[in-house]
């Protein structure tokens, strides 16, 4: 069994009246949906920057407080210093006595 779908040929072909006024709609719609879309992004990019600011206001004591335990932990890194700024480096080599080993 084959279904076959078969178009009837249209009635009345469009008169370029026609045409021109479907090309002129299509136009129109692009035209208003990116207009739509341009708002749509701005309130996007407003509500994001209403967002960040409203998180850096907030969070500016916590940043006021790790910026001064860093500052903390640098002085008493410098304390900590080695006296003469000197580095040993090297190679170590263990040797192991065999009666030692359990």
């Amino acid at each position: 069994m084959q279904i076959k779908f078969v178009m009837p040929p249209p009635a009345n072909p469009p008169s370029p009246l026609r045409k021109f006024v479907g090309v002129l709609v299509t136009v129109a719609v692009a035209i208003v949906v990116l207009m739509f879309s341009a708002v749509f992004f701005a309130v996007i990019a407003v509500v994001g920057l209403i967002a960040w600011g409203y998180l850096w206001w907030k969070t500016r004591e916590v940043r006021k407080q790790m910026r001064a335990f860093a500052n903390q932990d640098q002085s008493v890194m410098r304390e900590q210093r080695a006296s003469n700024d000197e580095v040993f480096e090297g190679e170590v080599i263990r040797v192991v006595d065999p009666k030692e080993v359990k």
